[in-house]
């Protein structure tokens, strides 16, 4: 099978989904005529009709209401944002009605919402977030952000297919630039298992998404200095797939968080309380993080790139680390 991009592994989890259930429905700006504002969802109208692809007006809350409203009457809706950053315009919907509503008296809540989010193409402060650690605190509500073109299409047929709401965050910077064999023929990837994208014994380098593939940069560069980092995808970030984190840890003793969103509430310092509460006596150094400056995106390329993580910074830290 022909390698593809992380964009046409998305194309072709909803279409394989909606083909394969009638339930399955796409909602959201410019998803039907114009096939997406990154094309994730060219020919689904065509094919589909425009019952069950359909385009919104530009209110993100109107978009998951009613999304919400189609779930408990039985469908599975899928919602784009056309930029997750205007997730915050629904951020109510979803914490105080979706998640809880799910979680307390187990109405299911069978919705995906989906979209572009991550820095890296100079989008600027409103085009460029990396806004899960703001539903990470909300019970019942699950949160995946691949890194792969084959995980993003079977995560994101394993979060349709889940009657959990899920938020599933699609790095814009890995849309065209990233290409893959899939696995052919149906097939998912389940929610809230890791993955070792690199085996080593000297240190363990946490991380998702685009700094996936920065920290196995990174790694490739430590290793020409002799110091080996076990590079582990943490692919859900909600559940969180603790047992791998911790096996790696007994056997690096060692461990470095790299991440795209902000330090200050980040994911690094719950991985970071949790390697403390349940693996303290196994590390034989500080768990460090390497993480995006606490402020917004700034759009200047030289100013994003000053802010981001990169594989120098992942390195210099990785390094230093390993000399405990």
């Amino acid at each position: 099978m022909a390698p593809i991009t992380f964009l046409e592994a998305i194309r072709q989890a909803m279409f394989e989904e909606m083909a394969a259930d009638p339930s399955v429905v796409l909602i959201g700006e410019d998803v039907g005529v114009y096939g997406g504002a990154f094309k994730t969802s060219e020919g689904l109208l065509e094919k589909f009709g425009w019952e069950r692809v359909i385009d919104t007006p530009i209110s993100e809350s109107a978009i998951i209401g009613a999304a919400c409203g189609m779930s408990y009457l039985g469908l599975r809706p899928i919602a784009e944002m056309q930029f997750i950053d205007f997730i915050a315009c629904c951020f109510n919907q979803l914490t105080n009605f979706v998640a809880k509503g799910h979680y307390l008296w187990n109405a299911p809540a069978p919705i995906v919402v989906r979209g572009p989010s991550g820095g890296g193409v100079h989008g600027g402060p409103f085009h460029s977030a990396n806004p899960e650690m703001y539903f990470l605190h909300t019970p019942g509500m699950k949160i995946v952000y691949p890194s792969t073109p084959s995980d993003a299409k079977g995560l994101l047929k394993a979060s349709i297919r889940d009657n959990n709401p899920v938020l599933f965050f699609e790095h814009k910077f890995l849309y065209r630039r990233i290409k893959e064999e899939i696995p052919a023929g149906d097939y998912t990837v389940p929610l809230g298992k890791a993955v070792v994208r690199r085996e080593g014994k000297h240190l363990t380098i946490l991380s998702y998404a685009a700094m996936m593939h920065t920290s196995l940069e990174a790694a490739e560069a430590l290793a020409k200095e002799g110091i080996e980092a076990e590079v582990i995808d943490l692919r859900t970030l909600m559940p969180l797939d603790e047992e791998t984190i911790l096996q790696s840890i007994r056997k690096t003793n060692k461990c470095l968080v790299v991440h795209e969103d902000t330090k200050t509430g980040g994911i690094s310092g719950e991985i970071a309380a949790i390697l403390f509460e349940k693996a303290f006596h196994d590390l034989d150094g500080p768990v460090l993080r390497v993480a995006s400056l606490d402020t917004p995106v700034p759009y200047a390329p030289t100013l994003e790139e000053a802010f981001l993580p990169n594989a120098q910074k992942i390195f210099a830290a990785a390094r230093d680390l390993a000399k405990f």
